[in-house]
């Protein structure tokens, strides 16, 4: 039952990782322009500079959280597909301070979830993070396990051959995956100070019960 359980689970949060990060793939340099890497060009990489950002709270209260996000952000449906072939939606709100830059989030409520604990949540997070890296052909430049106001979380960050790089956060609570993502088209135009406020200022209003 628990290996059902873990592949459930594996594939909501593999999808919406899936879907976020191919949307995005440009950014990290995996579109047709990818397709020939040294034409990119590493020097004109290292010219690109961080996108100028005005910061704005966004409060989400009746979904059960709070952030800070880039200015005009969007929110969006975006499908995940379950265990039995079907589609279903998953909340995300987008912001694109610059062409090149995005800072986002989604989550989604799951029973599965609801009944995962203890390693579950860790393994359940480690399939994410590895489908992750496969889905965008990057090589994991560090990662850290941790919690989140008393949930399993795991932040990590990944580059591809082009130069282009993202930032997650994951947060698996007891009935809710949460995931914050930051993609930058290389690491001249990513500043530290803009990725540290964006998953710093996500709170938790009502976290969700435990199982």
């Amino acid at each position: 039952m628990k290996r059902r359980i873990y592949f459930v689970i594996g594939i909501l949060v593999l999808a919406v990782i899936g879907y976020l990060l191919y949307t995005h793939r440009a950014q990290l340099g995996l579109g047709p322009s990818a397709s020939n890497p040294e034409s990119a060009g590493s020097d004109q990489a290292a010219e690109q500079q961080p996108a100028h950002v005005s910061w704005q709270s966004v409060d989400r209260t009746p979904d059960g959280f709070k952030v800070d996000m880039p200015a005009d952000s969007s929110q969006f449906q975006v499908p995940a597909y379950n265990n039995r072939g079907g589609a279903e939606q998953v909340e995300y709100i987008q912001a694109t301070p610059g062409s090149d830059t995005t800072f986002a989030i989604a989550w989604a409520d799951d029973p599965p979830v609801e009944r995962a604990s203890g390693s579950s949540a860790e393994r359940t997070l480690d399939t994410a993070r590895d489908g992750a890296l496969v889905r965008t052909q990057t090589t994991m430049l560090n990662e850290s396990h941790t919690q989140f106001q008393g949930y399993a979380a795991r932040n990590f960050s990944a580059r591809n051959g082009s130069g282009g790089l993202f930032n997650a956060r994951l947060i698996l609570t007891g009935t809710r995956l949460y995931m914050l993502l930051a993609t930058f088209p290389s690491s001249s135009a990513r500043r530290e100070a803009d990725v540290n406020r964006f998953f710093d200022s996500f709170t938790l209003i009502s976290p969700p019960r435990d199982r």
